[in-house]
């Protein structure tokens, strides 16, 4: 005997592979700014325009929208309130990655974080930058923003 089932015995597949992106990282940064407020889309656009400066931008997660600057010193990523950008979660370990520039530009590096460190949902343990790119750490989303290609 068959029992047909009731709504509450329904279940629903989630499907958490990757997300679809952008085949050019200059079409997702095209994107996103495409969304902003003009004030906004004024600051990153400065920011695509300088050589000597990027800047990672959180387009999916908590804090969405919130900016961080990358001079040439470089900056610290990480769940621990002494990272220059700190992600509060506990997807994100207290010392998860690192953002240095070079010559050639801007890289990402993880330093040893238990979740990894994606770069345009490819995990990576070190990979150079391109403006568009998309950084994920832990449930972070993040657009990184420079002038160089």
């Amino acid at each position: 005997m068959q029992v047909d089932p009731t709504p509450s015995e329904l279940t629903t597949t989630l499907h958490l592979g990757h997300r679809q992106i952008s085949d050019s990282p200059a079409g997702v940064l095209d994107e996103y700014l495409a969304t902003l407020p003009e004030i906004d889309r004024k600051i990153i656009e400065e920011i695509a325009q300088s050589d000597e400066k990027a800047m990672v931008v959180i387009n999916r997660g908590s804090n969405l929208g919130s900016r961080f600057l990358i001079t040439s010193e470089g900056v610290s990523i990480g769940r621990s309130s002494s990272s220059d950008i700190f992600l509060d979660d506990v997807t994100v370990s207290r010392a998860h990655a690192k953002i240095e520039k070079s010559v050639s530009g801007f890289s990402l590096e993880d330093i040893g974080s238990l979740n990894g460190t994606y770069v345009n949902n490819t995990v990576v343990q070190r990979a150079d930058l391109h403006s568009g790119d998309q950084i994920q750490i832990g449930k972070f989303h993040l657009l990184f923003v420079s002038g160089r290609k």
